[in-house]
């Protein structure tokens, strides 16, 4: 059973949802990402999405293109991210890290590689963007050998077949991006959301997070109403932000730990 879903059966077991914060890696600072992975932990997270900078992000909005672009300023590479991980597993082996970005250094360093260094430095998932689905056989069958678990985005505009064909390829959870646009961008629809998780799930058999529009505490708690999983991102680098690189880390522990707070509170009421 990889990390990803024991987590998941745990907080089934306590009738909780998990709390995924996203973080580019290497911003605001190289030297702040392990001492903020920390402190995402330390204020609840249970999974920790990990962006790899990357010059093209199409997916994301202003906001974390930005946060790559700060990145990349400071020299961050796929290989910086990696070791950066490892340094974070020096002091936490137990919560895990999914990285997240685009195929492009990927592809530079090789699959086979990447799979094998990702895997020692302490990975567990891996999320890629921009691998097209009819082509992503290879990226899933090669994480798998490598005991990483590949996520895949599921859109509002996703088809059934298409549902079918990620579950035929998923493993830890699969991602919905809750909204037709970018990270950050629009009005999150939770009744639309929720009419589209149970066929997700019995589709692809694996938890499903929703990200993309969860900008406070209120969000997260209709999402996990109805989803396995809320990720925020976007709103947690505006924090980093808006902060100095001496409070960056204890500010987005602080936004976070409100949200946990707000979504563990709706579940002891769901369940008394």
């Amino acid at each position: 059973m990889s990390k990803i879903q024991a987590v998941f059966e745990r907080l089934q077991a306590q009738g909780r949802k998990a709390l995924i914060p996203f973080i580019t890696a290497g911003d605001p600072d190289p030297g702040l990402t392990v001492a903020l992975l920390h402190a995402l932990v330390q204020a609840g997270a249970d999974i920790i999405e990990l962006g790899v900078p990357f010059s093209d992000p199409m997916a994301d909005g202003p906001t974390i293109q930005r946060a790559s672009e700060r990145a990349l300023a400071r020299g961050v590479s796929l290989r910086q991210v990696l070791e950066m991980v490892a340094g974070f597993r020096a002091d936490d082996n137990e919560t895990p890290v999914v990285l997240m970005g685009y195929a492009n250094p990927i592809e530079s360093m090789g699959l086979e590689a990447f799979a094998a260094a990702a895997f020692d430095a302490g990975v567990d998932g891996v999320l890629v963007v921009d691998y097209p689905l009819e082509e992503a056989a290879e990226f899933a069958q090669t994480m798998h050998r490598h005991a990483l678990d590949p996520i895949f985005l599921l859109a509002p505009t996703s088809s059934e077949a298409r549902m079918t064909q990620v579950g035929a390829l998923a493993s830890g959870y699969v991602y919905y991006v809750s909204l037709k646009g970018v990270t950050g961008s629009a009005a999150l629809d939770v009744a639309a959301v929720a009419t589209r998780i149970p066929e997700i799930r019995a589709r692809t058999g694996v938890p499903v997070a929703v990200g993309f529009g969860i900008r406070d505490a209120a969000a997260a708690v209709a999402v996990a109403e109805v989803a396995d999983a809320v990720v925020i991102g976007s709103r947690i680098i505006e924090e980093i932000e808006q902060s100095s690189s001496d409070t960056a880390s204890a500010d987005a522990g602080k936004l976070l730990a409100g949200i946990r707070q707000a979504m563990d509170a709706a579940a002891s009421r769901g369940r008394s």
